[in-house]
């Protein structure tokens, strides 16, 4: 028993010994898996320093969370450039090892691997750790290239595809953004050559207003985008780094500028609180490079060229930085009061509901929302005057008669109004309006008040009435002097009555009853029109549907707008109403409810 005991531990020894040299043997790491540079963190390496044989070093480091070149230059660096060399550098594995022992068994392999005379030498640090990577020859195929770290033993042979990362020259390194706009900006200063334009944020609404040369409402739309095209400006090319160099040679001094110049000095300064955070300046166009213009970065002495497009909404007059805007209605409106001939007031009544002040007909919600957003949408096509006196206001006919909209936040309250807006006298295609807010006197096209709903009819709801074709008993036609009936036996089934001769369409002109008792105009023209003003006479159409209960709604045509539609008239809470009868309807009219001219 004990002999047995003793073979059996001596086997299992034997077997652990075998397992322990196959694994120290054949399971060590392939070479492949084993980083060359071990415990290498982009996110936390400082500087980093590149030698190209035969070029200048270059150098960045890391400074305020940002990566900056400081040789041969000192300018911001590229940071995608940077992190893409780090990132590759963390994961660079060698593809075969080559030990000391066979370093040293080679007759000059510094010579033979190109370490004597590398092609780039990189030095990595971060905090106390440092990596010292030599950078050979590539291998006989070109598939690969010998690689030695600084203080360990023997070299590596890795892949190339990431040299892609390494750059000889310092420029292909330098951040290519013109100026690094940040998102929080609340004052800007623009100075077109001797021009100044100051705009400031206002911190309630966000609005840019401009505050210099004159306090006025900024052009938002025209201030945003000429920030986003900012941050799209990107270097074309370095031509200058000498801090000494002559800059009105690049139109970058306001010395340079000639009288008329058409692209004077752009200079773009952008600020937070008390703080500058950017600036950029814009010189003259660059000769035989067309599109691009001579620039600078505020802070560094670089002189670069750069392409004219993502400047270009930073050129312009004072006027192009103004609101063209009438209005910016930041508040929701719940009453329009207008002034003029027909003098109205449409006050919210609900969520989604209007009405007109003293009138009982309903109103189109609709209409009322799309008024809205017109008076929104007004444009100023030109700023008159800015300082108007008394009698400056009567020559454009802004006194206190004038036409006026005044809009409210809240009903029946004298202190809520959002804006007042007044409309003075006529010119060939513009008139006169001012913001009772404001001196300036502007103008905006005619075109645009001509399509102002000013006059409370047309807000009533466009829906005439509503009933189903399957309650009308009879329609009843009448034009040039005659009449005929049509009587309703059935699902499209029509007849005509005894007296009336013709040739009708049955289901055609069931469609067409249907359609009818849907009614809903194209838009109402008003009330207690006289009739020759519509076109109306005793030879028009007029078509009268009555319902098995007796009740009638007739709706007499007037004069024809297109050959697609026409002017109409119903009498509503007893008064006659005109509106434009809805397009899609009336051919139907024409074709199965009309007489023909030869009718009996």
């Amino acid at each position: 028993m004990k002999s047995k005991t003793t073979i059996y531990w001596l086997v299992l020894a034997v077997a652990l010994a075998a397992a322990i040299w196959t694994l120290n043997r054949f399971a060590q790491p392939a070479a492949g898996e084993r980083p060359v540079f071990a415990g290498l963190r982009p996110d936390r390496v400082t500087s980093l320093q590149i030698i190209p044989a035969g070029a200048r070093e270059i150098s960045v480091i890391r400074t305020n969370q940002m990566w900056l070149l400081d040789k041969p230059i000192v300018y911001p660096a590229q940071t995608a450039a940077i992190e893409g060399l780090l990132g590759a550098l963390q994961k660079l594995t060698p593809v075969l090892t080559f030990t000391a022992g066979e370093m040293n068994g080679r007759k000059n392999a510094d010579a033979e691997f190109g370490f004597d005379n590398p092609q780039y030498t990189l030095d990595v640090a971060a905090g106390d750790e440092t990596w010292h990577l030599r950078v050979g020859n590539k291998t006989a195929p070109g598939d690969g290239v010998y690689v030695r770290v600084v203080g360990t033993t023997g070299a590596f042979v890795t892949g190339t595809g990431w040299l892609q990362y390494l750059k000889r020259d310092a420029n292909d390194w330098r951040d290519t953004t013109l100026v690094t706009v940040p998102d929080a900006l609340d004052w800007l200063v623009i100075t077109n050559g001797t021009q100044a334009i100051e705009l400031r944020q206002d911190v309630t609404n966000r609005l840019w207003r401009m505050v210099r040369p004159l306090p006025a409402r900024a052009n938002n739309l025209r201030v945003v985008m000429a920030i986003q095209q900012l941050r799209s400006a990107r270097v074309s090319r370095f031509v200058n780094d000498d801090p000494k160099a002559d800059l009105t040679a690049y139109g970058l001094e306001l010395a340079a500028v000639a009288p008329g110049n058409p692209n004077p000095p752009l200079d773009i300064w952008l600020g937070n609180g008390t703080n500058l955070v950017a600036a950029a300046h814009a010189g003259k166009a660059v000769s035989g490079l067309a599109g691009e213009l001579f620039a600078r970065r505020e802070g560094w002495n670089a002189v670069v060229t750069t392409p004219r497009e993502p400047l270009a909404q930073w050129r312009g007059t004072v006027n192009d930085f103004r609101d063209t805007n009438l209005l910016e209605l930041t508040v929701p409106v719940a009453a329009i009061e207008v002034r003029s001939d027909n003098s109205f007031t449409l006050q919210r009544a609900g969520s989604n509901a209007w009405v007109v002040a003293g009138e009982k007909f309903p109103v189109d919600p609709d209409q009322a929302g799309a008024f809205i957003k017109q008076l929104a949408g007004l444009q100023i096509t030109d700023f008159v005057q800015d300082v108007v006196t008394a009698s400056g206001l009567q020559t454009y006919g802004l006194t206190n008669q004038a036409r006026a909209i005044t809009l409210r936040s809240a009903v029946g309250s004298t202190n809520s109004v959002i804006a007042q807006i007044l409309f003075g006298g006529v010119t060939t295609n513009e008139v006169y309006v001012k913001r009772s807010d404001e001196d300036f006197v502007y103008a905006v096209s005619l075109e645009q008040l001509n399509r102002l709903p000013l006059k409370a009819d047309y807000f009533r709801d466009r829906q005439v009435w509503n009933f189903s074709e399957a309650n009308v008993a009879q329609v009843t036609l009448r034009q040039n002097g005659k009449t005929r009936q049509l009587l309703h036996t059935g699902t499209n089934e029509w007849s005509l009555a005894p007296g009336s001769q013709g040739i009708i369409n049955p289901p055609a002109v069931e469609e067409t009853v249907h359609q009818l008792g849907q009614l809903t105009v194209a838009g109402w023209l008003g009330r207690k029109i006289p009739p020759e003003q519509l076109g109306l006479t005793t030879n028009s159409l007029s078509v009268t549907l009555e319902l098995a209960s007796g009740t009638k709604y007739t709706v007499d045509f007037g004069g024809v707008v297109s050959s697609q539609t026409a002017v109409a008239e119903v009498t509503l809470e007893g008064e006659p109403w005109a509106f434009v009868f809805p397009p899609m309807l009336y051919p139907m009219v024409q074709d199965y409810l009309a007489l023909p001219a030869a009718a009996p």
